[in-house]
């Protein structure tokens, strides 16, 4: 598979995720907590929207038009980004399954 399938079967997945996570609702709406679902959908956004930023100016690198320390920074932005998610994601299965282990 090449690079840029890579990247677009990653952007379409965290779209179906962020899509999955916009129609939960707040069960209780009168809490001054943020919603976790309008979280989770923000952070899947974060990462897509610096992933194409940095395809757009890895494109524009090679057309010619983008300095090479932009382009390092935005991928370096995009992978702290998507390493927090993954470790946020990690985080939550542990939290999961420590829960799933307790005793009723």
């Amino acid at each position: 598979m090449s690079t840029p399938t890579i990247a677009s079967n990653a952007y379409q997945m965290a779209a179906r995720l962020a899509q999955a996570t916009a129609g939960t609702e707040d069960l209780n709406p009168n809490r001054d907590s943020p919603n976790f679902g309008q979280m989770v959908q923000n952070a899947v956004e974060t990462v897509v929207d610096k992933g194409r930023e940095a395809d757009q100016k890895s494109i524009g690198l090679v057309e010619g038009r983008t300095d090479v320390v932009d382009v390092v920074t935005a991928i370096s932005e995009t992978e702290v980004a998507l390493e927090t998610m993954v470790t946020v994601r990690d985080r939550v299965i542990s939290a999961y399954e420590e829960i799933m282990r307790m005793p009723i």
